[in-house]
C-alpha cells in the first residue's frame, strides 16, 4: 500500500439529495481514496477542517457500472465512499454549508 498523506484521502464530497438530508444529523459523505481506512479518513477529516471531531467512520465500496460502446464492453471505475458522523459539538464542516 502506498503512503497516502492525510490530503490525499478525501477526494470530493457527494453532493446527493440524500447526503443533503444526512447533514441534518451532522452525516456528511465523501469520496475517498480506494486504499484508505477508516482511521485514516477520520484522522483527514479532523486535520482537513477546523473545529470537527468525528464521532464514526461508515465505508463501502463501491463497483463499476458495466459500460459498453460498440463491441467493446468494460466498466467504469471502482470507487470509495465514506460516510462521517460527527459529534453533537463538533463544528459543521463548512463546505456544505452553501448547498
Amino acid at each position: 500500500m502506498a503512503d497516502i498523506k492525510y490530503y490525499d484521502v478525501i477526494l470530493k464530497p457527494v453532493v446527493t439529495e440524500k447526503s443533503m438530508n444526512d447533514m441534518a444529523d451532522k452525516k456528511y459523505t465523501f469520496l475517498v481514496h480506494p486504499e484508505v481506512t477508516k482511521t485514516q479518513v477520520k484522522e483527514a477529516v479532523e486535520k482537513m477542517f477546523d473545529g470537527v471531531k468525528v464521532k464514526k467512520v461508515n465505508t463501502m465500496n463501491v463497483n463499476g457500472k458495466p459500460k459498453r460502446r460498440g463491441l467493446t464492453v468494460g466498466r467504469t471505475a471502482r470507487k470509495k465512499k465514506a460516510i462521517v458522523q460527527l459529534t453533537e459539538d463538533s463544528a459543521d464542516i463548512e463546505i456544505f454549508t452553501g448547498l
